[in-house]
């Protein structure tokens, strides 16, 4: 086919129709923009296109546990005491486990420990900061302290506002106490602040087993594999507070060298190997979570 030939008219004609087109296309695209919106909009009427977000853990939560499980809240005591709060915290991190920490209201006039008590608050749902008094019981006068209930509810309300407590848990200093629905137990001599915290909603925990500190040293008494065999003793003779729960105390400065972080990772490694094992937080203890 050999190569068109238009005359001068022809020409201008099609020059005339291209300037025309090139000035309305804007104007179309605009249009067909429109239409394909329109019709976006009208294959999705009636569809929910209401995003389903996760829930945040919070403090407190309500959980529900698992009856064939068996529930350990490693508990540590006088936080934060570095650098054995740290290296708790690393180990418990490497191993994948929860824990609670109960700080005391007094470390939050120290820069340092105020960080890292800030720390564990924001760790959540990992760690789980709670209450060990601001005083730690008049600097261990616990005699003096529990003789007198107001200023020792004050002691922990004041605690509680400093450090930010997020729920309303507390160990009280020196007294292997407990308070929740349908318990009060603990020594004498506790009894009145016991009972005052309770009237206030307040849930006391105490401790099964305690990871004991070697006299005159910052060591851990017992070795892993004891600590071990006493939890697994405690589960069979069904000795404990809750069944199936068990609630480990021990402190942070223990376990602030090497040698120390790696008993504590074994410890956690050796109660790994059974697979009823679980680690909780202490807000998700059945006589916290009991209403």
């Amino acid at each position: 086919m050999g190569t068109p030939t238009f005359t001068l008219k022809q020409i201008f004609e099609m020059n005339t129709f291209l300037k025309r087109g090139l000035a309305m296309l804007p104007l179309g695209l605009a249009v067909m923009s429109l239409m394909t919106s329109c019709k976006g909009k009208d294959e999705n009427a009636g569809k929910d296109s209401t995003k389903v977000v996760a829930k945040v853990p919070t403090p407190g939560d309500t959980i529900t546990l698992d009856p064939n499980k068996r529930y350990i809240y490693l508990t540590w005591d006088d936080s934060p005491q570095p650098p054995g709060t740290n290296i708790c915290r690393r180990v418990f991190q490497e191993q994948g486990v929860k824990a609670t920490f109960f700080g005391v209201g007094f470390n939050m006039f120290e820069p340092s420990r105020r960080r890292m008590i800030d720390s564990i608050r924001a760790a959540y749902p990992q760690f789980l900061l709670a209450n060990h008094s601001f005083s730690h019981g008049m600097q261990d006068h616990y005699k003096d302290f529990y003789t007198h209930p107001d200023s020792a509810v004050n002691d922990f309300l004041h605690a509680e506002q400093l450090m930010k407590i997020p729920v309303k848990i507390i160990r009280m200093p020196g007294s292997n106490s407990w308070v929740g629905k349908d318990l009060n137990k603990g020594p004498n001599s506790a009894k009145l602040v016991r009972d005052r915290l309770d009237s206030m909603g307040y849930k006391v925990i105490g401790w099964d087993l305690e990871w004991n500190q070697k006299p005159g040293t910052k060591a851990p008494l017992q070795t892993p594999t004891e600590m071990v065999d006493a939890i697994n003793k405690r589960f069979e003779q069904e000795y404990t507070t809750e069944p199936n729960a068990i609630v480990i105390l021990s402190h942070d400065r223990l376990f602030g060298t090497q040698q120390y972080a790696d008993s504590l990772a074994k410890f956690i490694q050796l109660l790994k190997q059974d697979p009823r094992n679980v680690f909780e937080t202490i807000d998700h203890y059945p006589l916290v979570m009991r209403k």
